[in-house]
């Protein structure tokens, strides 16, 4: 809501007063995809809508432990500022935390009040807006899978599995969660507003998966950044730890992040779904399936933005192994589910829950919209086993691979714009090399007896 609207902010105001919020509680999300933000008193949302929260642009530029990496425009600057703005757009009431109302803010350049560089909402309004032009709007349906822990001083990490007995996948209820986390936290979510739909208990022991609902692509990711919050929250409230992290465990399997996507055009008709087309799909979703195999190296510096990461993959995981696509195949990279009509989308299976949902959900707009900008036909979609690496290529084995896969990427790169890749290569680069450093635990029990 712009600064030239007071009328209607003072109603905003008075609407929340009503409800017993004294409290808005500003967030965005920085690269890693961490909220970041403040909380104001309610009486001071007139100023903040019109000049803005200030904030050390370096916070873009620092890591989870709060390393700094050196991206122009920051430490060299002298930290200068960055405004967020409160979209009051997004407010809605924080069920947990009585007397709070909290809403999303952008971050823009001081002075100029253009988009900070490194904003990855505003990169996402950027890949859209670009789709746009070709006539077609994104829809997008989030699912996040994440695994609870339980303090466990004796554990090497501080932590444990969270009803940890295998077997429950797929189940709801006490049996797989005898505390009634799940049922808890999709009460929450549904009063938050977020469009949560269900979940259950996933593969792994302790792991959970709740499905979002389907939107335009800007508000799933709004949603996706916000669940996750929302469930690291709950999680830190009932003293436990939700992690997203890609693979936690050395025990057990990894937490994906599976991104549906469908294309609507101008008539608001599915532009996927063609009944007398080889598959059931259009020529237009053929190229978005094309232009996702074709960018797939690049977008797992997106997708899987860890050294964690691709510890995940490989075969037999139910993680994406190879660049291919498949009918109804969760082997593959790009599932295209079996419903048509206005249901036809594809699956991209390749994020794990890491991934910045902004980031991600941009790179996947960005690719599709480049594959039917080049018209290309993808290969025939895999079959069977789906893990066998003489039929497709495989994708990046590690973080740096990706990276450098992204930096490759001349036409990804020019989507996303070349000023934001080159400072998230930086930062991701400085990640790596700070792992590349450290001693693992592994390495000492390796090699520590060696004669």
């Amino acid at each position: 809501m712009s600064s030239d609207q007071p009328g209607q902010i003072q109603q905003t105001i008075e609407a929340l007063a009503a409800q017993g919020i004294d409290v808005v509680r500003v967030s965005y999300p920085d690269l890693i995809g961490s909220d970041r933000g403040r909380d104001i008193l309610l009486h001071h949302l007139p100023a903040a809508a019109a000049h803005g929260l200030a904030f050390c642009r370096v916070v873009y530029h620092t890591g989870a432990l709060g390393d700094h990496s050196h991206i122009p425009g920051g430490l060299d600057a002298g930290m200068p500022d960055i405004t967020v703005r409160p979209d009051l757009s997004t407010l809605v009431p924080l069920p947990w935390e009585p007397g709070v109302a909290w809403c999303i803010g952008d971050a823009v350049a001081p002075g100029t009040g253009l988009p900070a560089p490194e904003s990855p909402r505003d990169l996402l309004r950027r890949a859209t807006g670009q789709l746009a032009e070709s006539g077609h709007t994104a829809v997008v349906g989030p699912e996040l899978e994440y695994v609870l822990l339980d303090p466990d001083p004796d554990s090497p990490v501080g932590w444990r599995r969270y009803a940890a007995a295998p077997g429950d996948v797929y189940t709801v209820g006490r049996k797989g969660d005898p505390d009634g986390h799940l049922l808890r936290t999709l009460r929450h979510l549904h009063r938050l507003g977020i469009g949560a739909r269900g979940g259950n208990r996933e593969f792994d022991g302790g792991q959970f998966e709740i499905n979002l609902d389907h939107s335009d692509a800007l508000d799933a990711a709004d949603r996706a950044f916000r669940f996750k919050a929302a469930v690291k929250e709950l999680a830190h409230a009932e003293g436990r730890l939700a992690t997203f992290m890609a693979k936690p465990l050395n025990d057990g399997g990894g937490s994906g992040f599976h991104l549906h996507l469908s294309l609507v055009d101008s008539d608001g008709l599915n532009a996927f779904d063609a009944p007398g087309q080889p598959y059931g799909l259009s020529p237009t979703a053929r190229h978005a399936v094309a232009g996702l195999l074709a960018h797939a190296p690049a977008l797992a510096a997106l997708f899987n933005p860890t050294v964690n990461s691709y510890k995940r993959f490989g075969p037999d995981t139910a993680a994406p192994w190879l660049i291919d696509w498949g009918l109804d195949h969760r082997g593959a990279m790009v599932r295209i589910p079996p419903e048509r009509g206005s249901a036809t989308r594809l699956e991209m299976r390749l994020g794990d829950a890491t991934a910045n949902p902004y980031l991600a959900v941009a790179g996947l707009v960005a690719a599709v919209r480049l594959g039917i900008w080049a018209g290309a036909e993808p290969p025939s979609p895999t079959g069977g086993y789906g893990y066998d690496p003489a039929g497709s290529p495989r994708l990046p084995t590690g973080l740096g691979e990706a990276l450098d896969a992204l930096e490759a990427d001349d036409e990804l790169t020019a989507a996303l714009g070349k000023p934001f890749v080159d400072s998230f290569l930086i930062f991701k680069r400085d990640e790596l090399a700070r792992f590349g450093r450290h001693v693992t635990d592994w390495e000492f029990r390796e090699y520590a007896r060696l004669t």
